[in-house]
């Protein structure tokens, strides 16, 4: 027979660590796919927070004077949760962003399909290079980076100790985004100078020869050529994933110095 006891402080303080897996897990990606289904993510919250509860860890007492007090605790765990893995998130949508930008110059902009882990309308390539990376991210072990971040947080940040920065905050992201929209061009960078010098030859073929639709032959080129370069690049990927990954590392240990007191 088990006999497991427990006392009621050190109940509290699981449950104060699983509010803060808790928003992780349904934020942070690969965990936060909508084919997860949620009670499987709420299990796997429970089972994590019982891990990291038992890897020793200093469990000391949360003190607070009013149910208004315990409230805010829980909105530090909570968001500490959410920001941590919205950090982590963040950085997973600049393929998205990047296979938009490629599909708006070959133009297969209305071509949208729906994305069954975010159930949004998106393009055909943000949709291709979005699964790629992200295979590509969980086989070089992104689930066990976020993990471990996870864990580290409740030793830099002890609960109920998360004092938010929203300056640093706010200067991260601020950064992140520059970095954001210099990798997404990078990787539409091939397709853009193929469809650039393609419009270039268009349009010298509409001064050539007047009589030829250039406009209906031109949609079908661009296309074909685009398909082509995404084709003959697609080998960058990998190294493309790699940067993505560093990128990820960087924000989500700006978002956890946000967050240290």
């Amino acid at each position: 027979m088990i006999n497991y006891s427990f006392s009621y402080i050190e109940m509290e303080y699981f449950l104060l660590m699983l509010i803060r897996v808790s928003c992780f897990v349904f934020v942070a990606p690969f965990f936060s796919m909508n084919g997860v289904p949620r009670r499987v993510r709420v299990a796997l919250a429970f089972f994590i927070t019982l891990v990291i509860y038992h890897a020793g860890l200093v469990h000391s007492p949360v003190e607070y004077y009013s149910i208004w007090e315990f409230t805010v605790l829980i909105f530090r765990e909570a968001m500490s949760g959410l920001i941590i893995g919205w950090g982590a998130q963040v950085c997973t949508m600049i393929v998205s962003f990047a296979g938009r930008m490629i599909d708006t110059n070959i133009g297969l902009t209305m071509a949208n399909v729906m994305d069954p882990t975010t159930r949004d309308n998106t393009t055909l390539s943000a949709v291709l290079l979005q699964y790629t990376s992200m295979l590509i991210l969980l086989i070089s072990g992104m689930y066990q980076f976020l993990l471990k971040a996870l864990a580290d947080s409740f030793t830099l940040i002890p609960v109920g100790g998360a004092v938010i920065h929203s300056e640093r905050l706010t200067q991260s992201i601020i950064e992140f985004m520059g970095d954001y929209l210099i990798i997404g061009f990078r990787i539409t960078l091939p397709v853009f100078c193929a469809i650039m010098l393609a419009n270039v030859i268009l349009g010298i073929m509409a001064k050539v020869a007047p009589q030829m639709n250039m406009f209906a032959v031109g949609m079908q080129i661009k296309i074909v050529i685009g398909l082509v370069v995404m084709f003959l690049t697609i080998a960058m990927l990998p190294g493309i994933t790699d940067f993505i990954f560093t990128e990820m590392k960087h924000m989500v240990t700006e978002m956890m110095e946000g967050l240290m007191a």
